[in-house]
């Protein structure tokens, strides 16, 4: 059993915690908070609760909220540690990883710079191998890469230029938003470009992101230059291979992230999380060489599984369908066609 501790416990860590617990071969040796919120105490209920040092458990002791210890007594206990801190907070959390001698997995906010490899397990599984220090993308670049992937494994890509819709905040971030106003972002590309090129690397892409007033997911437009020619129907065979992939049809009903957000709770899993990348496959189109679609992103949730797999990766405990299909197995994560 691989022993995971998990420093940060908002909207990813929470959800990587509820993850990893599922998993046979791994467990959770508890979780570092800084506030007795209302996630605190339902945690507590579930997982041990470690404070970042002891000047924060006469708090938690008040609200009386029990607490196991520091996070220096946790990663003591601990063979990895899940850092999903507030971005940038990795890079100062990572001296002590490296002091402490414990491998950690940082998320996609941080610069890639904090990593021995980022990480994606459709296109990039093995490159995190036996590694000590490993960064999961961000959940837009985890999306890009997803589909990406297997296109490009078949046809060969020569261009790819994709427009990101982002949501303003996540749902429960209240002093963020959402804002009466769209607000694109004026650098261009912008760093989803780059950030996907390492986990897909030579891949010549560009991308423009902007801001708008929703929390519930992002949307992308993708345009791709092919290498070989290929049908409508061969790019949506080719996704048909990998269960992070859903395809919604025309007959679904599915035409707004509203009610992609209402089936994900239909399918009546933690949280109504949809941790597969939703291609309307109406919207996919060929011209030529080109190829455009356009997909939604539950930002919330579509790195989970690649930080699970990550963990594998690094310990060296699996290959990439066996890993892979272990973590879809434990998440309910299986081929579906709307």
């Amino acid at each position: 059993m691989i022993r995971v501790a998990i420093n940060g416990y908002g909207t990813i860590g929470r959800r990587v915690a509820r993850a990893v617990s599922l998993q046979d071969d791994m467990i959770v040796t508890g979780i570092v908070k800084t506030k007795p919120d209302y996630v605190s105490m339902v945690a507590s209920k579930d997982f041990k609760i470690f404070v970042p040092d002891k000047s924060f458990e006469k708090a938690f002791q008040d609200a009386g909220i029990k607490v196991e210890g520091t996070f220096e007594n946790l990663i003591d206990d601990s063979e990895i540690v899940v850092d999903a801190t507030p971005e940038g907070q990795g890079e100062k959390n990572k001296e002590m990883y490296v002091n402490r001698k414990i491998k950690a997995i940082f998320e996609g906010g941080e610069e890639p710079e904090i990593a021995q490899a980022s990480f994606n397990a459709y296109s990039n599984f093995e490159e995190a191998r036996s590694k000590d220090y490993v960064r999961v993308v961000s959940c837009n670049t985890t999306a890009l890469a997803r589909t990406l992937h297997p296109i490009r494994e078949r046809f060969g890509i020569k261009f790819v230029d994709a427009t990101i819709v982002r949501r303003a905040t996540d749902p429960n971030d209240s002093k963020k938003g959402p804002i009466n106003a769209v607000e694109p972002s004026l650098s261009i590309p912008s760093h989803h470009a780059p950030d996907l090129k390492t986990v897909m690397a030579g891949l010549n892409v560009s991308t423009v992101a902007i801001k708008a007033p929703t929390t519930l997911m992002h949307v992308h437009a993708v345009r791709v230059e092919l290498e070989k020619k290929a049908s409508k129907n061969d790019i949506i065979e080719a996704w048909r291979g990998y269960r992070r992939i859903m395809e919604v049809g025309k007959n679904s009903g599915i035409t707004s992230t509203g009610q992609m957000m209402d089936l994900a709770r239909e399918f009546g899993r933690d949280r109504s999380d949809l941790y597969e990348i939703a291609v309307w496959s109406q919207s996919v189109s060929v011209d030529g060489n080109h190829v455009s679609y356009i997909q939604a992103v539950h930002q919330e949730s579509d790195v989970v599984p690649e930080n699970v797999d990550a963990i594998r990766s690094m310990f060296d405990t699996a290959d990439r369908e066996r890993s892979i299909s272990m973590t879809d197995g434990k998440l309910r994560i299986e081929k579906r066609v709307f």
